[in-house]
């Protein structure tokens, strides 16, 4: 898995330094962590935040949703540490928050007051948490492959258990079992006030069960849509799943949260 891993990362960084591409490849240094991330595109800001186990690469550039979405946006896409060409930390405290932290530092060294803050999968539920944290610093938020994850509940649970009996767990690891820290609570999901959409698989049964299927009866004015015939892993590679974030951005554009 490793192997593969590396492989696609690799390739998705040709995609990005393609000269056709015009991608921007920087570096931050995040307190001692240092995160790769892309830029591209002009007008209003739109951060892509990636899955478990993948990287900017792989989950935007590959599939062509970072350079659709660059055509009308300045599109930033990271690495986030554990992952990619980022830093991979091998301590437990490094994670969970600091996940949704390293958005915040992202915005600040770039001078964005305001972005959209689109997720998939893992990125879902760091975008949502920076949501409920930082409503500030949100245009609009989109949740992919991802939904609530509630606190207490049998997801936490499972999140909580990834490689629990591992004592030299690395970086991948330490990062999928820190996203238990990163649960909300019904309070700050119904205290939001920033246009929201989630994004999710026809065929992607857990996720719907556990994480949307609560949010939506939370959250009945989040629309939904669903990525016809996909799954959990293929959904990023459907026309229809980066169409759809276009689609959401463009009359989102110019809106300020409130």
């Amino acid at each position: 898995m490793k192997p593969l891993l590396r492989f696609l990362t690799m390739l998705g960084a040709l995609v990005w330094a393609s000269p056709a591409a015009q991608w921007s490849g920087q570096s931050l240094n995040a307190d001692g962590v240092r995160i790769r991330y892309y830029v591209q595109g002009s007008g209003e800001p739109v951060v892509l935040i990636h899955g478990w186990l993948s990287s900017a690469s792989i989950n935007w550039a590959l599939p062509g949703t970072a350079a659709l979405l660059a055509k009308d946006h300045r599109v930033i896409a990271l690495d986030m540490r554990g992952h990619g060409l980022s830093d991979k930390p091998t301590k437990e405290e490094a994670y969970g928050p600091e996940l949704v932290q390293d958005i915040v530092r992202l915005l600040d060294h770039l001078q964005i007051p305001k972005a959209h803050i689109v997720g998939y999968s893992m990125g879902g539920i760091v975008a949502e948490n920076f949501i409920v944290r930082h409503p500030d610093r949100v245009l609009s938020g989109m949740l992919g492959g991802m939904g609530w994850l509630t606190p207490g509940g049998g997801a936490q649970w499972m999140f909580s258990r990834i490689g629990a009996k591992d004592p030299d767990a690395k970086a991948l690891t330490l990062c999928g079992r820190s996203l238990a820290k990163l649960a909300v609570t019904e309070g700050e999901i119904r205290s939001v006030r920033v246009p929201t959409e989630i994004l999710v698989g026809s065929e992607d049964g857990v996720i719907k069960a556990l994480y949307v299927d609560p949010l939506r009866k939370l959250r009945p004015d989040w629309p939904v849509v669903e990525i016809q015939g996909a799954g959990h892993i293929n959904c990023i590679l459907k026309p229809q799943f980066r169409e759809a974030i276009a689609a959401w951005l463009k009359p989102n554009a110019g809106r300020v949260a409130k």
